[in-house]
């Protein structure tokens, strides 16, 4: 269960995006040597493009892309090209040092680059997916471990409130606490026409996006304390909704709502609360049913920069959201577009 498409918003959304721009130039420049703080991993398949000193337009590959379908939710190894996480790239600088992190939606696409990320930087992490998804979290296990960080890895549906309440509980007590909670996996599948959009399907969507979010966050307020923070991922797709993504859009514009309003709510706890808004970016999200195999084939192409955004693209953001450099910063989102500027 991972993100995300996605096809904006005010002048403070807009400064809040190129700040997260500086803060991703910083970070790819700060380097270590130790494992846990920027270990690399060994699984990656893609070569380490620099993140600084390079045509953004040619730093990943450009479609047309292959045919390539899959059954929901989809798995990364399967993609081509295959997705970049970050395995090779990515490098920390102890920004997340000593933290305890519950991402859902970890094994692949943006949760994944995400869960890499965290742990070079020094933080323990739990994954949430699907048990289907096995194969793609056990790769991340792997990754967070050879970063020297704590991995716990809980499979299970996030649209039963029941499993959301025993995933919280189980990472708090495996973790030792939790003060970072990542609400990331998402459900899209693409339908042409409203009269086609079932009511199991629209009920699936919602239960993914918001619900389980609502559910997650709800019963992570036992653990979490001041100076913790949650950070949502939304979509371009909140702002600027595709025809065919009509469930989809909704959830990630309630998203939106849910971040601004619960930050108001927990800043009298000392608890911030922000959100992404990514897209396009290259996830089993879009093969696995998230777009038309012909938009797939083509995906990213309308973006300025020409291309999908990779996962360890966007990484960055969720870092800093994370960490205590942004105390500050609270209901905001931030957009990571190639160049759009939808929010």
């Amino acid at each position: 269960m991972s993100q995300h498409d996605h096809s904006g918003f005010s002048r403070r959304q807009v400064v809040g995006g190129l700040m997260g721009s500086m803060a991703v130039t910083g970070m790819a420049m700060a380097g270590s040597a130790s494992a846990a703080q920027g270990g690399n991993g060994t699984q990656g398949q893609n070569p380490a493009p620099p993140l600084t000193g390079k045509d953004p337009r040619e730093a990943y590959p450009k479609p047309p892309f292959e045919r390539q379908p899959q059954d929901p939710p989809g798995l990364a190894s399967k993609m081509v090209p295959r997705p970049d996480h970050g395995e090779e790239s990515y490098r920390g600088s102890g920004r997340l040092a000593g933290r305890k992190a519950l991402i859902t939606g970890g094994d692949s696409g943006i949760g994944r680059a995400v869960a890499i990320a965290y742990a070079r930087e020094g933080a323990d992490v739990a994954i949430n997916y699907l048990p289907e998804e096995e194969s793609d979290a056990q790769e991340v296990i792997a990754l967070i471990q050879q970063a020297g960080r704590k991995a716990v890895a809980i499979p299970g549906d996030i649209t039963d409130e029941a499993f959301c309440q025993k995933l919280v509980s189980e990472a708090a007590k495996q973790l030792g606490g939790l003060d970072i909670l990542v609400n990331n996996a998402g459900r899209q599948q693409y339908v042409e026409s409203i009269t086609d959009l079932t009511t199991e399907s629209f009920d699936k969507t919602f239960k993914t996006n918001v619900y389980a979010m609502f559910w997650i966050t709800k019963a992570a307020m036992a653990h979490l304390k001041p100076g913790a923070s949650i950070v949502n991922t939304s979509s371009v797709q909140a702002g600027k909704p595709s025809a065919i993504l009509l469930d989809y859009a909704q959830t990630k514009a309630a998203i939106v709502a849910f971040t601004k309003g619960l930050a108001k709510q927990l800043a009298e706890k000392g608890i911030r609360v922000n959100a992404v808004a990514p897209g396009p970016y290259w996830t089993p999200l879009q093969s696995s049913g998230g777009q038309p195999m012909d938009k797939v084939m083509k995906f990213g192409e309308e973006a300025p920069f020409g291309r999908p955004g990779q996962p360890a693209e966007i990484a960055p953001l969720y870092v800093t959201l994370a960490s205590a450099e942004s105390s500050f910063t609270s209901g905001q989102v931030w957009c990571s577009d190639g160049g759009t500027g939808t929010f």
